[in-house]
C-alpha cells in the first residue's frame, strides 16, 4: 500500500486550509526508525504515541501516557497513520477542527525493533504489529529501554481495537511513571501546554 493510501484517513479528517498540521509526503526516512510522544489537550487530555513504520507513523492514543514503570500497563487505542513530518508538530489545532486543542512534543528519538519468532529469528516490525505483539527499545530524551505493545482486543464484534503499552522490567525495577501533563515541557521548545495555548499558535 502506498503512502498516499496509508494517509487517506489522516487527510480525510483534516482541512489543511485551517490547520497547520503537515499534509505529509516530503519527509525522508532516516537510517533508524523514529518515535515521538506528543501530549494533546483536546476534548480529552491524552498522550499520542507514534512509531515510524516504513513511510508513516503508526499511532496510538494513550490516555495516561507511556510510563517507565514496568508495573504500569497503559491502555493504547490505535488511531490513523500520521505522516513522518508529524514528529515535529507542535501548536494549537483550531477549534472545530478534528483534534482541536493544544499539542506539544513531549519526547522523541529513535527506536530499535526487537521482535523475534519462536526460533529467535528477527520478525519484520510491521508484521509483528499486524500479529498483535511487538517489542522495541526506545532511545529518547526522556524514555529509554525496552517496551512492548500487545493487542488484547481485536476490534471485531463491535468493540474498538485496543492495546497495552508496557515497559519491560527485570526484578524489582520501578520507574517514575508519567509526569503531570500540564507541567510537562516540550522536548523541542521547553514550553508547557499552557504556554503554547497562550501564544495562540494555530496548528
Amino acid at each position: 500500500m502506498g503512502e498516499k493510501d496509508r494517509l487517506r484517513d489522516y487527510r480525510g479528517k483534516r482541512d489543511f486550509g485551517r490547520t497547520r498540521e503537515p499534509e505529509g509526503g516530503s519527509a525522508a526516512s532516516g537510517a533508524q526508525p523514529r518515535f515521538v510522544v506528543q501530549i494533546h489537550d483536546a476534548s480529552t487530555l491524552h498522550f499520542d504515541f507514534r512509531l515510524q513504520v516504513d513511510d508513516v507513523l503508526k499511532s496510538w492514543s494513550v490516555p495516561k501516557g507511556p510510563s517507565d514503570d514496568p508495573h504500569d500497563k497503559r491502555l493504547a487505542m490505535p488511531t490513523e497513520d500520521h505522516p513522518l513530518e508529524y514528529e515535529d508538530f507542535e501548536g494549537v489545532i483550531a477549534k472545530g477542527e478534528y483534534g482541536g486543542g493544544t499539542v506539544i512534543v513531549w519526547d522523541n528519538g529513535t527506536y530499535e525493533p526487537l521482535s523475534h519468532d519462536r526460533k529467535g529469528r528477527p520478525v519484520d516490525f510491521g508484521e509483528s504489529l499486524e500479529r498483535g505483539h511487538a517489542t522495541f527499545r526506545l532511545s529518547g530524551s526522556k524514555l529509554h529501554g525496552e517496551y512492548a505493545l500487545t493487542r488484547f482486543r481485536s476490534g471485531q464484534d463491535g468493540d474498538r481495537e485496543a492495546w497495552l503499552l508496557v515497559k519491560a522490567g527485570k526484578g524489582r525495577t520501578r520507574g517514575h511513571g508519567t509526569p503531570d501533563p500540564y507541567r510537562a515541557r516540550s522536548v523541542q521548545t521547553g514550553r508547557t501546554l499552557g504556554q503554547v495555548a497562550a501564544e495562540g499558535d494555530e496548528g
